[in-house]
Formats: C-alpha cells, structure tokens, sequence
C-alpha cells in the first residue's frame, strides 16, 4: 500500500489487530513498534478503526505490546479504553485503564 492509498478502517479494535497489526508483527518480529523505529515520534498514521461511534487513529510509534495488552482485555470481554481530552483539549485519545499516563507508548487520537 503506498503512501497515497486511503487505508482502510476498521470496524473495531479486535478487527485492526488482526488484519492490520497481526501481519505487520509476523513479518518483523524483532520490530517494537508498529513503525519498526526504536525512538522518536511520528506523526505517521499507521491505521483506524471504530469505537464508541467516532474513528480513531492510530500512529507509528505506538508498541505491539501495549496493543496486545488491549487485545487481550476486549478477548476476555473487558473494555481496556478509557477516552480523555488531550493536553491542548482540541481532541481525544484513548488510553489503556491502568497503564501510566506519561510514557505510555498507545498512541491513539480521535480522527
């Protein structure tokens, strides 16, 4: 898919995961994030995918741990989400119930 190719979006997270995320880790699996870089940010968009009827975006430097982690809530029948207004309150992002605020390495904005 090139840079220009419209990606598609998913109906929800376990979908994202498994057509999206899943490929991209079996196919790199020393990579760490979804973008295969060590560190920096991006403002890469790697996928989206519905949830509580709004789209939500996910960027490159987001980690397949912390993506699986959520999986593997939503497989157990938990909701891992919690929506919060970003830092300049213009948007949204989701973040994962529990896990630490700073460093979180999810990345996900409302689109």
């Amino acid at each position: 898919m090139s840079e220009n190719t419209p990606k598609p979006i998913y109906n929800d997270f376990q979908e994202f995961y498994t057509q999206a995320v899943l490929p991209v880790k079996e196919a790199n699996h020393a990579w760490i994030r979804l973008d295969g870089k060590l560190k920096g940010n991006t403002r890469i968009v790697f996928g989206s995918f519905m949830y509580q009827d709004k789209k939500w975006k996910v960027a490159g430097d987001t980690q397949f741990e912390k993506l699986a982690l959520v999986f593997a809530e939503l497989q157990k029948g938990n909701d891992p989400f919690v929506i919060k207004h970003t830092r300049d309150h213009q948007g949204e992002t989701l973040t994962i119930k529990g896990q630490p605020v700073r460093d979180a390495r999810f990345y996900v904005y409302s689109a």
